[in-house]
């Protein structure tokens, strides 16, 4: 039970006082993030993120005195994940947003509960190794995320020049490469991962060379309602305390999940351990090495 000057608080949280009074919110998801945020058919959507959320909207309603919440789906890309958190068509964004300086002047983000390495897939038989090896080469990413600018920034591609092609969205970018209209696309390993698994022959692709970058990925909310935040992070801490994230890892990232029963295959990093551990909501920034 909040104390009563919690309540009070919360009272005054624009967000909180919305869902006390419609007995809804909107949760902003994405439609091929797998296994973070994903739809699995027929409008519905599931997902790593996506069932963290429905653990802290649960956990808030409780709080609120709520019997129940209406939770209301609304898909994101990211071109306009931003923007509908900022005007308030999406009250709680459950994606694969990264955290960092830039997005944090326009939106609040929750504790990071993932850490991300972007990575760069290619097709199994590519003598494509390392980012050097991009040179001259077609180089998928998705419209609206920093991945391509990480190529420019990283000190190794410096003499290397290549041409960029973009998906709309992670599972048009992928088809870039399937298709061989890209030799390499560049993006979260996770989504890199989750795309390989539920390809129609996963054995042809790889996932090679280090890591172009380690970033925090987290939930974003209101930057102006920092009694939402502080209400989503308290449920994210009772989360971990309860000792649900091993767990939840199990069965996002190494379980079959659904609608194809694919394994994503993805071991937990020392990186997100540690997120886990040492709860915060740093940006990138923070996580480049100094």
């Amino acid at each position: 039970m909040l104390a009563a000057a919690s309540l009070t608080s919360m009272a005054a949280s624009p967000t909180l006082d919305k869902m006390k009074s419609s007995g809804a919110i909107t949760m902003g998801v994405r439609e091929s993030s797998i296994p973070m945020s994903y739809t699995t058919g027929d409008s519905r959507f599931d997902g790593y993120h996506v069932e963290i959320c429905r653990m802290i909207l649960g956990d808030i309603k409780d709080k609120l005195g709520m019997s129940t919440l209406r939770i209301n789906y609304q898909p994101v890309t990211s071109q306009n994940r931003v923007p509908l958190v900022q005007n308030g068509t999406v009250d709680i964004e459950c994606g694969t947003t990264t955290n960092n300086a830039a997005r944090g002047k326009d939106v609040g983000f929750a504790y990071t509960l993932y850490v991300e390495e972007v990575r760069i897939a290619v097709k199994a038989n590519s003598n494509i190794k390392t980012i050097e090896d991009l040179n001259g080469k077609r180089v998928a990413s998705t419209t609206g995320t920093t991945s391509v600018q990480l190529i420019r920034k990283n000190q190794k591609a410096k003499d290397i020049k290549f041409e960029e092609v973009y998906g709309k969205d992670h599972a048009d970018s992928f088809l870039l490469l399937e298709s061989g209209r890209a030799d390499a696309f560049v993006m979260d390993g996770s989504i890199l991962a989750g795309n390989i698994a539920n390809a129609k022959n996963p054995k042809d692709f790889k996932i090679v060379g280090e890591p172009l970058s380690i970033e925090p990925i987290a939930i974003m909310v209101s930057k102006n309602d920092p009694e939402f935040k502080a209400a989503v992070d308290d449920a994210i801490t009772k989360i971990v305390k309860n000792g649900n994230m091993p767990k939840l890892w199990n069965k996002w990232f190494l379980s079959p999940i659904p609608p194809k029963n694919i394994v994503v295959g993805l071991e937990l990093s020392p990186a997100t351990k540690n997120a886990w551990a040492h709860l915060n909501d740093k940006p990138a920034e923070d996580y480049v090495a100094k």
